[in-house]
């Protein structure tokens, strides 16, 4: 299980060396147009706004995890001692499939943070203008890397919150919206339609006792 606190870096994803990370004041000072203007982009903000893309995204089971302590919701908060590493590390599952994205080009959390609300945002841009299968296929780089030999559980697979009580009728459903965009023709792949068939299959033996 992912964890947001302490830090959980994701496999594969290149570490910056601590001697050529980048100051991140710039992004601290940067315009936030909900605030009417330029305004101070604290921690907390920094933190909100990068959830509030994820949501828009329609991002769910979404884990924010750094070294900084984590509030009642879940979410990190501004350590009030100096910490080793600040880097960011984004886990959220995308159209079924479990995704990671990380951030440690900054020298500190906020900065870098905000820089992965930034490439949510502008990533969300090609819905607008590509449809779902582009931003979909720009998304699947980012497919989180899961354990060796382990394969994701068919809940995650098909997007089901983990105590969701579900019918076999619920399972078809969901099957045929995620296919219309991971089915090879429609730009998905045959990897990842093999993922989704070998989970509705899963998902309906639990269902019926098989």
């Amino acid at each position: 299980m992912t964890t947001a606190h302490p830090l959980a870096w994701p496999d594969g994803w290149p570490v910056t060396p601590a001697d050529k990370r980048v100051r991140g004041r710039a992004f601290k000072q940067a315009s936030d147009h909900s605030y009417g203007g330029r305004t101070l982009v604290t921690f907390g903000r920094a933190r909100d706004l990068l959830v509030d893309e994820l949501r828009r995204l329609g991002a769910q089971s979404i884990v924010v995890s750094t070294n900084h302590p984590t509030g009642r919701d879940g979410f990190p908060t501004e350590s009030k001692r100096r910490v080793a590493d600040e880097g960011v590390a984004i886990y959220f599952t995308y159209c079924g499939r479990q995704m990671a994205m990380a951030c440690d080009r900054y020298d500190n959390a906020a900065a870098n943070m905000r820089s992965l609300g930034l490439a949510i945002e502008a990533m969300r841009q090609l819905d607008r203008h590509g449809g779902g299968v582009m931003m979909e296929r720009a998304f699947a780089g980012f497919a989180a890397l899961p354990p060796p030999g382990e394969k994701p559980p068919w809940r995650a697979v098909l997007d089901f919150a983990a105590d969701a009580r579900l019918t076999a009728s619920d399972v078809e459903a969901r099957y045929r919206h995620l296919a219309k965009r991971r089915h090879p023709d429609a730009g998905g792949s045959a990897e990842a339609m093999a993922e989704l068939n070998a989970a509705r299959d899963e998902a309906l033996r639990a269902i019926r006792g098989g």
